[in-house]
């Protein structure tokens, strides 16, 4: 296990030590960690939260120490002494095929807002987790019987392809939009577990058109990819919201796929609801990215390519 924890080479305590600042020094199954005592306190927090992933069976490898080290040496993780559990302060989310911790303090605000309101929206670039804890939450109420069903949804506009153009019927039309939600179910529930969830109608897969004239009720409602709505086309959704259920909204204003000059509903209903009781705006950006650290930097300077676009004035303006 520790091999696993120490990575080869002891690549992961390397990361630790250029990113704490500290020096860790391992032999035989102890390490020793030599720096300022808030620096130790966060290498040996981080260090603890790996080996405990680890005797979990979880893999462990640079990404995940990197976001321990992001939850860590953030927010009030930060002053956490020797010896405190971060895994006693840090809610993992469990699911039948496994556990899945926040990777960023940005993360662990979002799931906060998800326990505690009836209507989340998670805003923010590709690689931060938007959409895929959504799905956890709601597989977890769905275990637990907090609610009876859950439905994923999607507006069915990608780069301005129509469901016309591409073969099959509707459900083979479709199906390549909302591939991500599968995706995610799969990691969390076993197969045949997905299948017979599905066909019992436990867990329902639907582009947004078919929402229209329906109310939720008894169940945890996901709206994924919410900037290619328009705001007829969100308004609608969110008043389909009933009885014991909540909604979670996710979306990126920056990958809007909607026709030249048509307002997204997302940024609409974001500005609308902003403020209003039991609703919930969670804004990501670029540091809270999970995915290969490259995504970030992508992110990143596509931010600011549009930041110089804007701040430069057309002549005769």
């Amino acid at each position: 296990m520790l091999p696993l924890l120490f990575g080869e080479h002891n690549v992961h305590l390397s990361i630790i030590e250029k990113k704490v600042g500290v020096v860790l020094n391992s032999r035989g199954n102890t390490v020793a960690i030599s720096g300022p005592e808030d620096k130790a306190a966060i290498a040996y927090n981080v260090l603890s939260n790996l080996y405990d992933q680890a005797k979990n069976g979880q893999e462990i490898d640079s990404f995940e120490v990197e976001a321990a080290l992001r939850i860590v040496g953030s927010g009030p993780f930060s002053v956490i002494k020797i010896g405190t559990s971060l895994n006693a302060n840090v809610p993992a989310i469990k699911t039948q095929k496994r556990q899945i911790f926040p990777r960023s303090p940005q993360q662990l605000a979002y799931l906060d807002a998800i326990s505690n309101n009836d209507l989340v929206f998670g805003l923010g670039p590709a690689g931060t987790g938007k959409t895929y804890l959504a799905v956890a939450k709601a597989v977890e109420a769905l275990i637990n019987g907090k609610f009876d069903r859950i439905i994923l949804s999607r507006p069915a506009v990608e780069a301005g392809e129509h469901l016309g153009f591409l073969p099959g019927d509707m459900r083979e039309k479709v199906d390549p939009y909302l591939r991500p939600l599968y995706d995610a179910l799969h990691d969390m529930l076993p197969e045949n577990q997905v299948a017979k969830k599905l066909a019992n109608g436990e867990i329902e897969i639907a582009p947004l058109a078919f929402m229209r004239g329906r109310t939720l009720s008894n169940a945890c409602v996901i709206l994924d990819e919410a900037q290619n709505t328009t705001a007829v086309q969100m308004k609608m959704f969110l008043t389909r919201l009933g009885e014991n259920a909540s909604m979670v909204i996710t979306g990126d204003l920056s990958q809007v796929d909607l026709p030249s000059g048509v307002r997204s509903g997302l940024r609409d209903a974001a500005e609308i609801l902003e403020g209003v009781k039991g609703v919930s705006l969670v804004r990501f950006t670029e540091a809270d990215v999970v995915r290969h650290p490259l995504v970030a930097r992508i992110i990143k300077a596509y931010e600011k390519k549009i930041r110089g676009d804007q701040s430069v004035t057309p002549k005769g303006n």
